[in-house]
């Protein structure tokens, strides 16, 4: 019922078979064939009848970032959290005794292979920590094209659509979901392969060849297309909506890419963001919404996982619309699995279930703004202290600025000598007609006034500059901050 029901049903009966799925799952998925989690739920004195409604999944210990990572102590530490069957137990079901009298063994055995063998791997882009692989069986990719499919209908897809898919082809979740997603739903979908494949002159090639409706990719290397496709002039009347994944979306990006569609003659047109990451093997996205009212959140499918939002400090629960952290827990996934996974991800409206004011499904959404998880560093701004600065909060300090497109933060030590302080350096590409000191004094009033940073200098450059700067084409993911300290 939850699967075909999934964005109709009310809170309470969402709720209630997500416990009975959960349960389910445990008993017959994790808990038998995962040696971790099976000592973890021992040790808290647990088992899969402890879970009675949803509320009781607080009973469970979390799963976090670092129990994935390997280690010298645990070189193979990721592999614990794949799933190994046991095949005397499954042949002692009797489901399977069922189906090997109808169908036969060896039927049964494809069967079982189809659901536990790994045989995909998609892996975190290891930015904080090493990269950590996670596999997946036929079953996961079962679920990652349905998973893949309701993305493209909730963002507004239509099967009469022509979309491209501009992520880098690269073993991360957001390529192979719109891959497999773009097939299950039965679009035309080009997966171009990014920048390091085509370049942005071949995108745009491509684009004028294929007129596109929709456009998937990593925002930053969008806005390159978009505004190199203005400053040679060309006309994208087809282009409808961009999905962007891989990078947070500020409102001031937004406007920037609405601004630039306009520019290329795609009078409606939407931008619309979607959140995700490896250890789900799945995403969600937001709805097209109206351009003068705010986008109305994430869309879940409660049939797939279940999220839970907690107190960063103490791991509390926290009531719906709450702000906190992002708790994950799949309901159907095999090969690597997680349970209670803390993202580290927090988001400022928490979560909500009701009827979308947008599309109208009934649904759980994630509302608000996300923010990854913390990337702390020191900057060394005197002689005297170092200061601790959030560098994912860095990498999106400037995109509300209207006065500039790309921009890049460089971090150099003063003098290129390792024991002078540390120095900010901001590159731009100036989008308006200001002067070059009154857009300088409002950058840093911005700047400042967000961060407690002085910007040390502000270097204008063309757009073509600043794509050579940003590694557009050149890189998987376009740098915003480049850190040039020498140690």
């Amino acid at each position: 019922m939850l699967r075909e029901q999934w964005a109709q049903l009310p809170e309470a009966e969402v709720r209630r078979l997500q416990a009975s799925r959960l349960r389910d799952y445990l008993r017959r998925t994790v808990l038998p064939f995962s040696p971790h989690y099976r000592e973890l739920f021992k040790q808290a004195g647990l088992g899969p009848d402890s879970i009675r409604t949803v509320d009781d999944l607080r009973r469970l210990p979390f799963t976090s970032k670092i129990d994935l990572v390997n280690s010298p102590d645990h070189p193979q530490r990721s592999r614990e959290f794949i799933l190994v069957p046991d095949p005397a137990l499954l042949a002692r079901r009797p489901s399977t005794l069922v189906r090997a009298l109808l169908r036969g063994r060896e039927r049964v055995k494809e069967g079982f292979e189809r659901e536990f063998r790994p045989i995909f791997m998609t892996s975190t882009t290891g930015r904080s920590a090493d990269p950590v692989p996670f596999l997946y069986s036929a079953h996961d990719l079962g679920n990652l094209a349905l998973a893949g499919r309701r993305l493209f209908e909730v963002c507004g897809a239509r099967r009469d659509m022509r979309l491209m898919n501009l992520f880098p082809h690269a073993p991360h979740l957001a390529y192979w979901l719109a891959h497999y997603g773009g097939e299950a739903f039965g679009a035309f979908v080009l997966s171009t392969g990014g920048g390091k494949f085509m370049g942005t002159d071949g995108h745009l090639r491509m684009i004028g060849k294929i007129k596109p409706d929709v456009l998937i990719g990593m925002p930053t290397f969008l806005y390159h297309v978009l505004h190199q496709a203005v400053e040679q002039g060309l006309r994208f009347e087809s282009l409808k909506r961009v999905v962007l994944g891989g990078e947070r979306v500020a409102e001031g990006l937004r406007r920037k890419l609405t601004r630039l569609a306009a520019s290329l003659g795609a009078e409606k047109f939407d931008v619309v963001a979607t959140y995700g990451f490896t250890e789900a093997k799945m995403a969600w996205g937001e709805c097209p919404a109206p351009s003068d009212e705010p986008t109305s959140g994430y869309h879940l499918y409660p049939d797939l996982g279940l999220f839970e939002i907690i107190d960063p400090k103490s791991g509390e629960v926290l009531p719906p619309g709450s702000p906190g952290e992002l708790v994950f827990t799949p309901l159907d996934a095999r090969a690597s699995v997680v349970v209670r996974y803390r993202t580290g991800d927090y988001i400022d409206g928490g979560m909500v279930h009701g009827r979308c004011p947008h599309c109208g499904r009934v649904v759980p959404r994630l509302v608000g703004n996300i923010r990854r998880s913390s990337e702390v560093r020191e900057l060394h701004l005197d002689k005297l202290k170092g200061t601790l600065v959030d560098f994912n909060q860095l990498e999106h300090v400037l995109d509300d600025a209207e006065t500039i497109g790309a921009w890049q933060l460089e971090l150099r030590k003063q003098n290129d000598d390792p024991m002078e302080v540390d120095e900010v350096i901001l590159h731009a590409h100036k989008v308006c007609g200001l002067d070059e000191e009154r857009i300088t004094r409002e950058l840093q009033a911005r700047f400042s006034a967000r961060t407690e940073i002085h910007l040390n200098k502000i270097v204008f450059h063309d757009a073509e500059e600043m794509r050579s700067l940003q590694g557009v084409g050149v890189q998987l993911k376009e740098q915003k901050i480049v850190d040039h300290r020498v140690v």
